[in-house]
């Protein structure tokens, strides 16, 4: 850690600097949520079922790009140091929303989405951060607060890209540039170093720099991996959100983007409870084991809620229950960070996420086409909710996965070296 960050007003006010570099870039994406979806609906000719399966490949490839370049990320800030890899993120993110904004074709809008999967690196690089300037028994709620970031970003976000997307579906994309490139402003000017230099790696390890390689170092730390397993199917199950549930709540309920974006904003402040409320609280309660189980428990109750609502007034039932679900990544993140030392830390959180765009890849195509077969003119049965019932599936997967890989934190330790 650097020395000026071992004082603990330093500290504080680089997690806070963290915390509002998540929340700026959350709120850059969640603005376009509402209205990406109607743009490709647009450029496809107004039919829902080819919307659908686009839509999926869109995320198919932001995720399929984000699986080769996170591992890069990771390991480029284990041996240069947190500062740069977030700041050209931040760079990279906010001309990439100009160029969506001036898309005039679906291949054009395809091409911003490859370089925003290159571009986001922030959420890898700040969970290392996090593991650099905070003690492990406190990383669950440090954690927590950054969820509480995703939890405000959602919030605010769609609400300002469903208002602004009923004046113009490109507006919010000016907006998301708007603030992405101020946040890169703001850590040019304020934002420390938390990876001295003799503790960065010594050198830039390229085996571990591709994504095959990043998950070959899951491997070597059996406690880790088991905890990855989790990682994926949970974000597996996460990616109904952003394949199905615009074009899902206006097939459904009849939502346009003002509806969704109210829905996600509600979707949000229960997310923001629960991470900044509840996650210390539950922690300190139950411990980080029990935690992670009891929020994949509810995450796979919530989303059964939502699959077989046939009301609007119904899916807004299971908001609370899936809310829930919260709980489970900070407990995760906790656990696995006491398992590596600091030099390995940004390439295990490179290969973590290298496994969430492997979620990215078959996400987005597995949910988005089962969306459009069951509810195309030769669906086998007409069950909208079939998306929503397939991740409530997947956590319940997870959750026997966390069951016999997940220790408790005393057991865990410290670091542990790898096997």
């Amino acid at each position: 850690m650097d020395p000026s960050l071992q004082r603990p007003g330093v500290r504080r006010a680089a997690l806070v600097f963290i915390f509002v570099t998540v929340l700026i870039d959350v709120l850059s994406f969640g603005v376009i949520i509402p209205v990406l979806p109607h743009l490709v609906e647009q450029f496809t000719g107004g039919d829902v079922a080819t919307a659908a399966r686009w839509v999926g490949v869109f995320g198919m490839v932001f995720a399929a790009v984000q699986f080769v370049s996170t591992p890069v990320q990771g390991a480029l800030s284990d041996r240069f140091g947190r500062r740069p890899v977030i700041l050209i993120s931040c760079l990279g993110l906010g001309l990439d929303f100009v160029l969506m904004a001036l898309a005039d074709s679906l291949g054009l809008l395809l091409l911003a989405r490859v370089i925003s999967g290159v571009a986001s690196a922030s959420f890898t690089t700040a969970n290392a951060y996090i593991a650099d300037v905070t003690s492990p028994e406190q990383r669950a709620r440090s954690y927590g607060m950054i969820g509480a970031a995703f939890g405000l970003g959602f919030v605010v976000g769609p609400l300002v890209g469903g208002w602004l997307g009923g004046i113009d579906l490109r507006l919010p994309f000016w907006f998301a540039a708007g603030l992405a490139l101020l946040n890169f402003l703001y850590g040019l000017f304020v934002l420390p170093e938390s990876l001295p230099r003799e503790r960065r790696a010594p050198k830039f390890d390229l085996a571990h720099a591709n994504p095959l390689g990043a998950l070959g170092l899951l491997r070597r730390y059996p406690q880790v991996f088991g905890l990855a397993a989790v990682v994926f199917l949970a974000n597996l199950a996460h990616y109904v959100y952003p394949s199905v549930f615009v074009l899902f709540a206006d097939y459904r309920y009849g939502w346009g983007p003002r509806e969704v974006s109210w829905v996600l904003a509600a979707a949000g402040v229960l997310s923001i409870l629960v991470n900044a409320g509840l996650v210390g609280r539950v922690v300190r309660a139950l411990g980080e084991r029990r935690t992670l189980l009891l929020g994949l428990a509810c995450g796979a109750a919530g989303f059964a809620v939502y699959g077989l609502a046939d009301r609007g007034w119904l899916f807004l039932v299971g908001l609370p229950v899936s809310a829930l679900w919260a709980l489970a990544a900070p407990a995760t993140q906790a656990l696995i960070t006491r398992e590596v030392g600091p030099e390995v830390q940004g390439r295990i959180q490179g290969a973590l996420m290298s496994l969430v765009s492997l979620a990215g890849i078959a996400g987005p195509l597995l949910f988005a086409n089962v969306f459009a077969v069951f509810v195309g003119d030769r669906a086998p049965a007409h069950l909208p909710g079939a998306p929503w019932l397939l991740a409530a599936l997947l956590l319940a997967c997870a959750w026997g996965v966390g069951w016999r890989h997940a220790r408790p934190a005393t057991a865990a330790g410290g670091a542990a070296g790898p096997a």
